[in-house]
């Protein structure tokens, strides 16, 4: 089933998400639907508070990044995780930027800084327990999807200008005053 995306301004976006148990009600149907969702608003990744879930949970397919030809993109090609309760152990390298957008804040892209390198401590969809290193690309659309299971969005890495000149877009976006190809959840539309 195809879930609404919860839009910029909604509480939810703005909350640390609790870890989750194997019990967790639905949880398999839960990531099917999160997968049928991103791919309905052609995203590469997405965090259960985007969904209105402020747990610790996020999933991302990086394929549309990669490139037959190029070699920086090449693991993405197959880039398909799910991601439980998971913990950055460290993020390391020299950051560097990359314009970034987001399902919850739509037309809005800008250039944000990130490590190239992180270390993830997580469990998959059968409860496997990882300790993965991600580098490029793939790290940097963890960092983003992590990001909001902290309560953190893109936009909260930007300069206080950039915010400032952004502020009236984010705002008509918490009201709906958007034009989108996917089902959202606007917090402030009348």
């Amino acid at each position: 089933m195809i879930l609404p995306i919860v839009a910029y301004g909604d509480p939810v976006l703005k909350k640390v998400g609790k870890d989750i148990d194997k019990d967790y009600p639905g949880l398999d149907t839960l990531i099917d639907n999160m997968f049928q969702t991103m791919y309905n608003a052609q995203g590469v990744g997405l965090a259960a508070p985007q969904i209105g879930k402020a747990i610790r949970l996020f999933i991302v397919d990086a394929s549309p990044f990669a490139e037959d030809d190029d070699p920086e993109t090449e693991g993405l090609k197959d880039f398909k995780k799910v991601f439980i309760n998971p913990q950055i152990v460290e993020e390391t390298g020299d950051e560097w930027a990359f314009e970034e957008g987001c399902l919850s804040i739509p037309d809005v892209r800008e250039d944000v800084y990130r490590h190239p390198d992180v270390v993830l401590e997580y469990f998959d969809e059968n409860w496997n327990k990882h300790k993965e290193t991600f580098t490029g690309l793939a790290a940097r659309v963890i960092q983003h999807e992590y990001d909001h299971i902290e309560g953190i969005l893109f936009t909260d890495h930007l300069s206080g200008l950039r915010k400032r000149l952004l502020k009236g877009r984010l705002n008509s976006i918490s009201k709906g005053k958007v034009s989108v190809g996917y089902r959202m959840r606007f917090p402030a539309a009348k």
